[in-house]
């Protein structure tokens, strides 16, 4: 047990809240506009999603902390992570991001034949942004794109093919992400600078920073007003953006160039709960 929670910690597992509900949106969204002809088969292909989001979060996480792990070393911030604090070696982290990148493409190829294709350029995307910050700042993007692939994924799980509107849920992941990854990468700009590493916060000020941030939101936001139009509209529907609107404006009014204690709130709390909230407001929507 104390390993399994070890490895939870490692990968952030509570994170999950970010990406797991526009996973289940994409896949309830797939439900209703292109319904499987096996009814017992929802109940197959849910847990399918849910595991190839968990092999593929893992595999993304494990090796995102053994590729920082030098990094995570100087950082007074992250040196007591848990590959530079010696509580998982760095060997075993490597083999347990293999275990799990292996587990998500045999997971994926049991979807459809559309999910094992692209199955592998997914792997690619979100292991690869572990190295984008040694150079490019767009690395915040990089971060979002990982975690927009998965409401497109669990659509393709259920539909076998592709249609626009996960398109824009994930532009919609895309952006909310990487506008609170900014928020979150202010903690390390100094470091980052001295470093020579790459974020939005280390190559402008505090003040530009947080402008790219909330641009990026404001976005995410219009790209939910776009993504609204394709759905019954009901109540449930405009509480939940509204809630998630709002959750976004509380954000930015908490974290300004002078006020940056509220860090861990707005990044963990405040965007998990509006994760979660767009998503119940959205899939109820698309139930009734």
């Amino acid at each position: 047990m104390n390993a399994v929670l070890k490895y939870a910690s490692l990968v952030k597992f509570a994170h999950t809240v970010f990406a797991m509900p526009f996973a289940m949106v994409g896949f309830v969204y797939g439900l209703r506009y292109a319904p499987l002809h096996n009814p017992r088969w929802p109940y197959i292909v849910l847990v399918q999603v849910i595991l190839c989001m968990v092999f593929a979060r893992n595999a993304a996480m494990g090796f995102n902390r053994w590729a920082d792990r030098r990094i995570d070393a100087e950082n007074p911030r992250t040196a007591g992570r848990e590959i530079p604090a010696g509580k998982i070696p760095a060997q075993h982290a490597l083999w347990f991001v293999a275990v799990n990148a292996l587990l998500f493409i045999l997971t994926a190829a049991t979807i459809n034949r559309l999910a094992a294709i692209l199955s592998p350029v997914a792997l690619s995307v979100i292991l690869v942004y572990s190295y984008c910050k040694r150079f490019t700042p767009l690395a915040h993007l990089v971060l979002g794109l990982s975690l927009g692939i998965a409401p497109v994924g669990a659509f393709i799980a259920v539909a076998g093919h592709v249609v626009v509107e996960p398109f824009i849920l994930a532009l919609l992941v895309t952006t909310w992400c990487g506008g609170f990854d900014i928020i979150y990468a202010l903690q390390d700009a100094e470091f980052d600078r001295r470093h020579g590493l790459h974020s939005i916060p280390a190559c402008f000020s505090a003040r530009s920073a947080l402008g790219v941030s909330c641009g990026l939101h404001a976005v995410s936001i219009a790209a939910l007003g776009w993504f609204m139009t394709y759905c019954p509209g009901s109540v449930w529907l405009w509480l939940g953006a509204g809630v998630f609107t709002g959750l976004l404006v509380l954000e930015h009014l908490l974290v300004t160039p002078v006020r940056q204690r509220n860090i861990g709130i707005a990044f963990g709390t405040l965007n998990g709960l509006a994760s979660l909230s767009l998503a119940a407001g959205v899939i109820v929507d698309l139930l009734k």
